[in-house]
Order: C-alpha cells, then structure tokens, then sequence
C-alpha cells in the first residue's frame, strides 16, 4: 500500500497513539516510522524503555550521511513489535534534539527509500508518523511521497480553526510539488462536532473517525497490554479497509503504480531486526 502519512496541525491530537493502535492493528507487513522532527516517544513510552543502546532513524541519518549505507543499515535499527514475526516493525524517531539536524536533509533520502519497501521481498506498508506540521524542519518530501495523508483532528472547534489553515498550507504545497488530487483526508478524533459538518466546513472528506478511549490510548503512551476489543483498537483495526479503498480508487484512475516508481527493497532474512522486550 505504499506510504500512508499520519499529521496534525498543532496541540496533541493522538498522531502516533493512533499511528500506533494502526500498526498493532493492521493485517499486512507494515513499518511504523516515526518521522516527526519534535522526536519519537514509542521507545520511552510503549516499549517503556527496554531496548538498549541507541535505535532509530536518527542513527540511521547519521550513518548516511557518513557512510551512505541506508539500505543495508535500514534492517538493524528497526524494532520488531510483535516479535519474532517481523510483520509489525518500528523504526523510531529521533530522541536527541541534535539528530534533528541530521534527519532534516534526508527526508527525501527517506522518502524515496520508504517508497520501495511497498515492492520489496517481502512487501511493506510504511505508516508514517509526521508529528505535528509547524515545527522546525517538517518532512514535507515524505507527505509529497505517500499515497494517502491523514491529517488528524480533534472535533472541536479550536481545533478545525488550526486545522483549516493546515489543510490550505498543504493543500498549496501539493499543487506546487504536483501531488495528484484526492492525497489528503481527514481522520477525527474524539467527540464534539459530527464528521459531515467537519467535512463541509473544511471542504475536505472524513475518511474515519477514531473514539475517544482514554485507558487504550494510556496503554499505547505508557505501556502495558494492547486489549484488540478495545474501542480505540477496533477502529484503528477498521482503519486500514477506507485507506486501502482509496488507495484502489487513486490507482485506478492514474494507473498507478508505473514508470518512474521506486526500486523494491528486499528485507534482510537473519535477526538484524530486534524484537521488543
């Protein structure tokens, strides 16, 4: 399914708690990449800390810019959620400011990679967390890249006023850069106004709408056990079914994929994944 990218405007509407129920939840291999420029917080939050030593894409930024190694360092910084499977991996963010400026310069490095792991062996979404959009050095190469964007929403009223600005800022930007129509879309969280007013208010389609579950979403930023009957959990689960149909729909009209795609990515088959403890 290529790159589905998750964004925010501004506050802490749920980015990567629902990235992350979406990864726990999705029914094909899938890497989780968390390239928000503010840092990850799956590693101290999710996995609570019980990996050792350094992990992520800011060490693989500083590989390649060093060594230009990104397809064969790729494997090793990755984290396997639902080891030994290898079909749930995370790739976390930055944890150090200072790797920041090391990552800022190869999103489009990053973007064209994540876009041959969709034709690799064996084949890999990549779910995209991109943290909020107004920050320093926001990773725009990677939202131009992915086939569907989801831009993530509380349903209150301060939020959609932030949110219309956002949906125009990228919105410019994709007619600019000549991203094909019908990329974004509006994923809502929590209660407050119903997804149809949303829709029109912002001009933009709802393609979900996520509950509010706040024991859910304190086991996926603390750890402990993922329970799949939750409510936060069967809609992320339920997610994946409209983004693949717009998916479908978007390739069917531009027939895609075709000439000029990324080359495929083909995963390591020994233990260079590390499983989560």
């Amino acid at each position: 399914m290529a790159i589905i990218a998750l964004v925010s405007a501004k506050g802490s509407p749920g980015v990567t708690t629902a990235a992350l129920a979406a990864a726990l939840s999705w029914h094909r291999r899938l890497v989780l990449a968390e390239c928000d420029p503010a840092g990850g917080s799956i590693l101290a939050g999710y996995l609570a800390g019980a990996l050792d030593g350094p992990r992520g894409i800011g060490e693989l930024a500083v590989g390649e810019l060093r060594d230009g190694n990104l397809e064969t360092a790729f494997w090793s910084q990755l984290v396997d959620l639902d080891a030994p499977k290898r079909e749930r991996l995370l790739l976390p963010g930055v944890v150090d400011p200072a790797q920041a400026g090391s990552v800022t310069p190869l999103w489009q490095r990053f973007a064209d990679f994540f876009g041959g792991l969709e034709k690799g062996v064996p084949p890999y979404d990549v779910l995209v967390d991109c943290g909020r959009l107004q920050v320093s050095g926001p990773p725009w190469p990677v939202l131009r890249a992915a086939a569907v964007v989801l831009l993530v929403t509380r349903a209150h009223l301060p939020d959609l006023s932030a949110t219309r600005s956002t949906v125009r800022a990228i919105e410019r930007d994709f007619t600019e850069h000549r991203v094909p129509p019908g990329t974004l879309r509006l994923l809502v969280v929590g209660d407050g106004h119903g997804s149809s007013e949303i829709s029109k208010a912002l001009r933009l389609p709802v393609i979900a709408r996520l509950p509010q579950d706040p024991r859910t979403a304190e086991v996926l930023s603390r750890g402990g056990t993922v329970r799949a009957g939750r409510p936060l959990m069967r809609a992320a689960g339920a997610l994946e079914v409209p983004v693949r149909a717009l998916l479908d729909r978007r390739r069917a009209r531009l027939a895609w994929p075709g000439a000029g795609q990324p080359r495929a990515v083909t995963a390591p088959t020994g233990p260079e994944v590390s499983g989560a403890v």
